[in-house]
């Protein structure tokens, strides 16, 4: 399992901050960001093959399950 920001959403952000600074600006003036949503993802597999039961109500409220 993961529970984190959206990888593609976090990746866009780091652009946009990457940008600023080769444009110059100071890496210690740059405001800090937080993430605003956060994903929970279960590899159904892997708790499969280490035996781990997960309750339908977590499997369920998961935004990505992996098979």
């Amino acid at each position: 399992m993961a529970y984190g920001p959206p990888r593609p959403e976090f990746g866009q952000r780091l652009a946009v901050f990457v940008d600023k600074i080769l444009k110059g600006a100071s890496a210690g003036e740059l405001p800090i960001e937080l993430p605003s949503r956060f994903d929970l993802v279960i590899n159904l597999g892997a708790a499969k093959a280490i035996g781990l039961a997960l309750p339908r109500s977590l499997v369920d409220r998961a935004d990505r399950t992996i098979p």
